[in-house]
């Protein structure tokens, strides 16, 4: 995410994974797909849309007499910005504590376990 982007609102966001999972959609089809998770009405849904639309973060072109969202902002990008300030304002910008936080407060899996083995073997390889 660029710097001239706002930041997303977690409303926001629920509007950009709809159009990150299936794209390009009409606004009515975006109501419909958050209809069945949110009680917003059509007007905030269609509020959000304008408020990404200003943010850059989507864009549209018309077809016909609707316009099909698609969007600008990809979700890798968006993850990457997010996830390091988030690591910057809760862990010192430190990957480590925020590792062993999840170890000690949540359940991990032997999957996870040896996924995270295995992406810490393919780091120390690369040296």
């Amino acid at each position: 995410m660029t710097k001239e982007k706002k930041s997303i609102s977690s409303a926001e966001l629920k509007v950009l994974d709809i159009l990150w999972k299936s794209s390009p959609l009409s606004a009515s089809q975006i109501v419909a797909a958050l209809e069945q998770t949110e009680s917003w009405n059509s007007r905030t849904i269609k509020s959000l849309i304008n408020r990404l639309m200003k943010k850059k973060a989507i864009g549209h072109k018309q077809e016909g007499n609707k316009y099909l969202y698609h969007p600008l902002l990809k979700k890798e990008e968006y993850l990457k910005k997010t996830s390091r300030n988030f690591i910057r304002r809760f862990f010192e910008g430190k990957i480590s504590p925020l590792v062993a936080h999840f170890v000690k407060n949540e359940k991990i899996s032997a999957e996870d376990i040896q996924e995270l083995k295995n992406i810490l073997e393919k780091l120390e390889s690369k040296d």
